[in-house]
This record gives structure tokens, sequence and C-alpha cells, in this order.
């Protein structure tokens, strides 16, 4: 199949990034985080969070000088393969298709928690399955349908968060936010990582639709910096917002944590709680929108590349969409929902994201070494601190998921094992994969 065949279309522009980027995060706002207090309390998840805000900081401004100096869709497989070769490759792609592909069934799972509080006839799993087949829909009609539908949608988002900020705003007390707040001490703050992960994991997903930006060397980095800045303010002013509206102990294992704030406030029976539990749904939308947007790309990439049969990197002939690469990987999603649990689900896509900014850092390093006349349009800024801390603090985060769950960690490197195993056996280590097919 011929280049031309296998191109992506150029439609994408700065705001359109920066609402793939913020909309690919902003459901992390709305569930999932609030499981960290579980393990480690009000003030112990903080310190986690603001660890990871700068572990984050650090790595999309290094993450997005290889984005700009190699635009294409396969993002850290790439850069990896790039840098490391075949195996490299391997791993990379390996963790960043478990990353994606696993958050979309931890938002499913949420999405169908929120119609359940809202209409208790309405089953969980069933609705879950729905909304894939709804947005899965939306993607195939085009990127640039789906882009602006991700604009729309994360605008919304992003709105609703700042009147939830509102409501919610004149009702902290610090003592419910510091009552009891390190339970669990310092042991509790590592425990706490994954999920102060999930409030920024999967922005880097903006590197999956390079290949379809327009001017991406100027206008990648517009997205990623705006998009960052935006979702740490919304992360840190939900996260403490929250915990001083009531005891925070009452929100710390449910998917619908903002709703259930607002309904302390308010009353559960006032129209506003349950008008925002309906629209909250935008920011789960949003962020289930961008992950399928950047899950497809990461599947088409590696059927490209060869690193998954080749049917997989299959283009609709005139909206150019990847549709072998949007149903399958919907199909894989909607298994994972009945699979697993939403804490499960959130631990083992945090897990891959780490493994995969740990190759990314240290392909940075590599590449900086291996090709100093590669351009560079946007260079990471303070190198090597930037990197080296996004690096440091990466693999400090894995190894406290490892340590803490030793059971999904099995799972997700015995996945790992089973994949490299085919892969030598089939002899794709000694053969480098043609993935330079656009500029």
């Amino acid at each position: 199949m011929s280049s031309s065949q296998q191109s992506l279309k150029k439609v994408i522009r700065p705001i359109h990034l920066w609402a793939i980027g913020v909309g690919l995060v902003i459901s992390g706002e709305y569930f999932g985080w609030n499981y960290g207090w579980g393990v480690a309390g009000t003030m112990g998840f903080l310190i986690a969070t603001l660890v990871i805000t700068l572990l984050y900081i650090t790595f999309i401004f290094s993450f997005t000088e290889l984005t700009t100096s190699i635009p294409q869709a396969g993002g850290p497989f790439t850069y990896t393969h790039r840098a490391m070769g075949p195996v490299g490759g391997l791993i990379a792609g390996y963790a960043t298709a478990v990353e994606f592909l696993l958050a979309t069934p931890a938002i499913a799972l949420a999405l169908g928690n929120y119609l359940h509080f809202l209409h208790p006839a309405i089953p969980v799993l069933g609705s879950g399955v729905a909304f894939y087949i709804l947005l899965t829909v939306v993607n195939l009609l085009g990127i640039k349908e789906s882009a602006l539908f991700s604009l729309v949608i994360t605008l919304l988002a992003v709105v609703e968060l700042l009147v939830y900020l509102g409501i919610v705003g004149p009702s902290f007390k610090a003592a419910n936010f510091l009552h009891d707040s390190m339970p669990f001490g310092w042991a509790g703050v590592f425990n706490a990582l994954p999920f102060a992960i999930w409030l920024y994991v999967c922005i880097e997903g903006i590197a999956m639709v390079a290949e379809e930006v327009k001017d991406p060397h100027k206008n990648i980095p517009k997205g990623y910096i705006s998009a960052i800045l935006t979702l740490m303010l919304l992360a840190i002013a939900v996260m403490v917002f929250t915990g001083g509206v009531t005891d925070w102990k009452s929100l710390s294992a449910i998917d619908y944590p903002l709703p259930e704030a607002i309904g302390v406030v308010l009353g559960k029976q006032n129209g506003i709680t349950k008008l925002f539990a309906g629209i909250g749904l935008f920011g789960l939308i949003a962020s289930f929108n961008g992950i399928i947007i950047s899950y497809s790309r990461q599947l088409f990439a590696l059927g490209r590349a060869g690193y998954l049969p080749g049917f997989m990197s299959t283009l609709s002939p005139r909206r150019r969409v990847p549709y072998v690469a949007l149903s399958i990987g919907g199909l894989l999603g909607v298994f994972a929902l009945y699979m697993g649990k939403t804490d499960q689900l959130v631990i083992l896509s945090v897990m891959g994201a780490l493994v995969m900014y740990i190759l990314s850092m240290t392909s940075l390093f590599i590449l900086r070494d291996k090709e100093p006349g590669l351009e560079r349009p946007f260079k990471a800024p303070l190198y090597p601190w930037f990197p080296g801390i996004a690096l440091f603090l990466s693999v400090v985060s894995l190894i406290a998921i490892i340590y803490t769950y030793p059971l999904l960690s099995l799972i997700f490197f015995g996945g790992l094992a089973v994949a490299l195993v085919i892969f030598i056996g089939m002899g794709r280590h000694k053969h480098h994969a043609v993935i330079n097919l656009v500029s």
C-alpha cells in the first residue's frame, strides 16, 4: 500500500489541539482521582498531586520536543523505535495501547454510574456499551468532525467545572479538608500516585493526531502547553474544594463524587443537583471521544509499521479514517468493560502511561546524542533537567505502583512478556519497521 493511501488528513488547528488535550483528561476531574483519598487521605493525596503535577509539567514540555520533531501518528512508539530499535518500539507500542485502551472502559463505567445515579433503572454496563457504539460512529465520520465535537463538548465540560467550583466554593471548610488528612502517613502518598496521575493521564494523546495537524511545528506546542495549564488549575481546584465540603471519606470510593458533593451542599433532591449530574456527562464524553481518537491512531500506526496485522492501518477511501482500528479498539474496550473494575482499569492504564513516559524521556536523551542534526522546532526547556525530572518521577511512580499493586503489575508485565515472545519468535526484532512515511 502506498504512502499516500496510508496518510491522514491535515485539518487540526491549535484550538482543536487544546480541546483534544483537555478533553482527553478532563474526565479525570469528575471521577477516579477520589480513590486516592481512600489510600492517602486529603492532605496525602494533595502532596501526591503536587508531585505528579511537577512530573507532568516537566514531561509535557519535554515530550513536545519529540512530538514536533517527529510528528507522526505513532507517537511514543515512533520515537522509541527511532531511538532504541524494534524491541523498544514494541514495548512503547504495547504500553501506549494498554494506557488508552483501558482508560476508555474506566470512563465507560463512570458514564454508566452517572446515568444510574440519575435514573436507577438504567444499567451501568449497557449504557457503557451504548456510548462505545455512539462515539465510535462519531469518529467514523472523520477527524474534522470528531475534533469539532471534541471542541464543543470540552468547552461545555470546562464551563461546568467552573460552575461546580462556584457552587461548592462557599461551603468549603478547611476543617473538613484537614480532618484525618493523612491517615496512612507517607506510605499513603506513594499508594495515591496512580490516582493523582489519573488527573493528567492521556494528555500525551495529542501526539497521536500530530500527523493530522496543520503546521505541526508551531501548533503542537500551543496545544500542549495551553492544555496542561488548564488541567493543572482545574485539577487542584476541584480536588481541594471537594474535600472541604463534607467528610471526604464518604466520597472516596464512588464514581460520581462531584454530583454527590453538590448533593451535600444543595440537597440531593434539588433540581440543580440533578441537572449537574446530567451535564456532568460532558466531561466524561469529552475524554471518551478524545481517547478513542488516540487509541485508533496508535493501532493504525502499529498496523502500518507491521507490529500488528496490516489491515489495522486500513483507511476509509473518502474520509481517511482508520475504521478498522476504531472498530477493533471498541471491541477490545467493551471486553475490558465487562472484565475489570474502575480502580483496576485506572491502575493498569496508568501503568502503561508510566512505562511509555520512561521510554519517551529515555528516547529524548538518546536522540539528542544520536541525531544532533534532527530538526527540533521546540526544544525542551532547561535541558537536561526537565526530561531528567520527568524520567525520575516516572520511575519512582512506577516502582510505587508495582510495590502496591503486585497482582495488577503481574498482569501488565505478563502481557508484555507474551507480546515480546511472539515478536521475537516471528523474527520481527531483526527488522526495522518502515515508519517514516510522512514528514
